[in-house]
């Protein structure tokens, strides 16, 4: 029993480093964290301009590995640093920490993987918890609650879009045929979909006088086909309560279970593993 207390002191000090902000060594380890991830976003950015790469080639590769030796040391210590490592490994950031280490180490056995670890840039949302932008957050939980709340009358508004876009996708087909590059249904239907979402990228355009009436209804249709989405969600966040200039920020609790640290101060329970956020 006395050798399992300095083991788990070890991980318990460890953790705090890793998972907390609330403390000068967990908030400096965090900035260390998010400084790195930046270095190795603007890498893989240099690395892809041929004449850089040229020049710096050797540099940069060995820049890499280093970043990624780093992460994969960070990645394995938050999984031995919490009680409940599925946890921790299968929530958001675990299952983002995992893909912005393993891109390099994919590249030595498939070409062309390695620009995959411009995923890292996933890694800078930690950048609200740790300089603890409550605001920020708040404001984005907002959002996806509003998204939320009205996903079912999206869906059903896109599902009638597509609905639409075979229909004059057919026609269109029907009217102009191969020779305007409707070639078939599939074809017509891509162009009305790049046609009601204001795209217009040109490579197929009807050229019969009813296609071009059919088309330039299309397009006043696109305006309304944005603006209803948005209407949608706008109405839902209003509905959101609104927080005054007097409310203060709830403080956080860290779980040590899978490392979560979005609850409240006065929380008993992890919301996420259900661990207790009282440590023995």
């Amino acid at each position: 029993m006395n050798n399992e207390h300095p083991k788990r002191s070890w991980r318990t000090r460890l953790h705090i480093i890793i998972y907390g902000t609330n403390t000068p060594a967990g908030k400096l380890f965090d900035i260390i964290l998010l400084t790195v991830i930046l270095a190795s976003i603007v890498l893989v950015m240099l690395e892809s301009i041929k004449e850089i790469d040229e020049k710096y080639h050797t540099f940069l590769d060995i820049s890499e590995w280093i970043v990624t030796i780093l992460f994969t040391i960070e990645y394995i210590a938050r999984i031995i640093t919490v009680k409940k490592p599925l946890r921790y490994i299968t929530s958001f950031y675990g299952i983002v920490d995992f893909l912005s280490t393993i891109p390099k180490y994919l590249s030595l056995l498939i070409a062309g993987t390695h620009a995959l670890v411009a995923l890292r840039a996933l890694r800078m949302l930690r950048v609200f918890r740790i300089l603890k932008l409550g605001r920020y957050v708040e404001s984005s939980n907002t959002i996806v609650k509003a998204l939320r709340a009205s996903r079912t009358k999206i869906s059903v508004f896109l599902f009638g879009v597509f609905i639409v876009s075979i229909i004059l996708g057919t026609i269109m087909y029907i009217i102009e045929g191969d020779e305007s590059g409707f070639t078939s249904i599939p074809r017509g239907i891509y162009w009305c979909i790049v046609t009601l979402t204001t795209v217009g990228y040109g490579d197929i355009s009807p050229v019969t006088p009813l296609g071009q009436f059919i088309a330039s209804i299309v397009m006043i249709m696109g305006y309304g086909i944005i603006a209803v989405p948005t209407g949608i969600v706008t109405a839902e966040i209003a509905t959101q309560p609104k927080r005054t200039k007097n409310d203060k920020p709830i403080p956080q609790t860290n779980c040590f279970g899978c490392g979560e640290i979005d609850h409240r101060k006065d929380a008993e329970f992890c919301y996420n593993c259900g661990h207790t956020l009282k440590e023995d």
